[in-house]
């Protein structure tokens, strides 16, 4: 999962303009889950689905996912465990 949350915060920091290292070390300051704004998960959604070849449904829980990077990373990873499914 640690990797996936790498992706996110590469993401992220694209979309902010500033540097991953720089975008972690803020996200950090406000706990260990990585809290973050939804609307910027929101943001980088379809480049995280494209990347990963998943799709994170519009439902409560994904919406929950958005509030945090390690939340969402897990979304991600259930999505991909989901894909690999028979």
């Amino acid at each position: 999962m640690d990797d996936i949350v790498s992706v996110v915060i590469d993401f992220l920091a694209e979309y902010e303009g500033v540097s991953p290292g720089e975008l972690r070390s803020e996200l950090e300051q406000g706990g260990l889950e990585l809290p973050v704004d939804s609307l910027l998960v929101v943001e980088i959604l379809t480049r995280i689905e494209e990347r990963y070849h998943v799709a994170i449904p519009a439902d409560r829980e994904a919406a929950q996912a958005t509030g945090s990077v390690r939340a969402f990373a897990a979304a991600v990873l259930d999505a991909i465990e989901e894909r690999q499914q028979p």
